[in-house]
């Protein structure tokens, strides 16, 4: 196995193996506005040459990088099928934890994005891809495991053998895989919605048969969403905002459905979360052994929040607000929802969970979604956001530790 190679993708050579780049330093390069094109090239070359399954894992992270996700999950699949063990990262000296992450197949939203949590934590770091055709196969050598794939149809029969796998081992297991399916929209519904200090709307999961009924007045939504008009609707599976929209009434809904071809919808009523400056302003948040930290706050007159973004970049005044609540994150807005960030980690039974949420103005919590594969990074531009890198940094301390603490423990017996 191979340590991860750290320097700039245009010092393109040929090793006797690949050093896979991964994730981290793919994304940083692709972020920072790098051509991956010719890496990618070189990396053709070098398969066409050597049956090399970390030159076709790094050539599937570029590809979706330059979103062609059907050629890259193509590649990667030849990948898993010659090799499912990698080493993605060594430890500088013996004696540091080896972390081992059980990881689902598929694009860069399916596993939580732990490359980039540990792109600078001493410690060693392998990664076992899991499928519905495993192998019976031994877990490689580990001080702790960190269950990876998220929440959703595809990975539901991956964490099914995720638990068969950890069974195997004395060692602690991070985000056990029964508690990961409690993160799904109306899992999440049905665990949290009853807590105090959260609001969450009634998201329920309807066919597109039931859909088209309810834009065409056959069948009336409100019968099994708590609410009415307007609607929040989502593709199953669809993530940061891919086919999300407001609709706010049955034609709009059938227009919709007419620029849609998805077989299923998430609807859930829309919740009015605006603050007194007639702004909209939502956080992501991931819970780390049950310690809150903010990773951005998007501020945008629009309703549906993506980060970063234009509004961001034009308003400084965003921006120091949005250090500004960094830099009291623990004392204030951590404090005013102490409650409702415990119940989260207590009711998900997750180490590590992120959630996209805001503030109704009845001082309440509104949870949009929570998972455990939100993106996490530190990628932002320091000139814009120089207040972001000490931040994200905590964050992946804080991650880090939780491992270390983990992968000190004693074997269980």
């Amino acid at each position: 196995m191979q340590t991860v190679r750290t320097e700039s993708i245009d010092d393109v050579t040929y090793p006797v193996m690949h050093q896979p780049m991964g994730l981290a330093v793919l994304l940083r390069e692709a972020t920072a506005g790098k051509d991956l094109t010719p890496f990618g090239q070189s990396l053709l070359e070098r398969i066409a040459k050597h049956a090399d399954p970390h030159a076709l894992l790094d050539l599937s992270l570029i590809l979706q990088l330059k979103y062609q996700r059907e050629a890259a999950i193509s590649v990667q699949t030849q990948a898993i099928a010659m090799c499912r063990h990698y080493r993605l990262k060594d430890a500088s000296a013996t004696g540091r934890p080896r972390v081992l992450m059980l990881k689902a197949p598929g694009d860069l939203m399916v596993n939580s994005p732990i490359e980039c949590l540990l792109e600078n934590a001493d410690l060693q770091l392998d990664v076992l891809y899991v499928d519905a055709q495993l192998p019976d196969v031994g877990l490689p050598e580990h001080d702790v495991i960190f269950v990876a794939p998220c929440a959703s149809d595809e990975t539901a029969v991956v964490l099914e053998q995720i638990a068969s796998l950890v069974e195997r081992t004395n060692r602690p297991v991070l985000n056990r895989p029964h508690r990961i399916a409690l993160t799904a929209r109306d899992e999440a519904y049905a665990l949290l919605e009853k807590v105090h200090g959260i609001a969450m709307a009634h998201t329920v999961r309807l066919s597109r048969e039931r859909v088209v009924e309810a834009a065409h007045g056959l069948f009336d939504l409100s019968a099994v969403v708590d609410g009415r008009y307007p609607f929040i609707i989502r593709p199953r599976g669809s993530h940061a905002g891919q086919g999300l929209a407001r609709v706010a009434d049955s034609g709009e809904l059938a227009d919709y459905l007419n620029a849609s071809d998805a077989s299923e919808f998430y609807l859930a009523p829309f919740i009015d979360y605006r603050s007194r400056d007639g702004l909209f302003r939502k956080y992501r948040i991931v819970m780390i052994d049950g310690q809150p930290f903010v990773c951005h706050m998007g501020i945008s007159k629009e309703w549906m929040v993506h980060y970063p973004y234009a509004e961001m970049l034009l308003h400084a005044e965003r921006r120091q607000e949005e250090a500004d609540v960094m830099a009291s994150f623990d004392h204030d807005f951590a404090a005013r929802h102490t409650v409702a960030l415990r119940m989260i980690v207590e009711l998900t039974g997750l180490d590590y969970v992120g959630f996209d949420c805001a503030e109704t103005s009845d001082g309440r919590l509104l949870i949009f979604e929570t998972a455990t594969a939100m993106v996490v990074h530190d990628m932002d531009d320091p000139e814009h956001f120089p207040y972001k890198l000490p931040q994200m940094r905590r964050v992946f301390d804080a991650f880090a530790q939780m491992l270390y603490r983990a992968a000190a423990k004693p074997c269980l017996t």
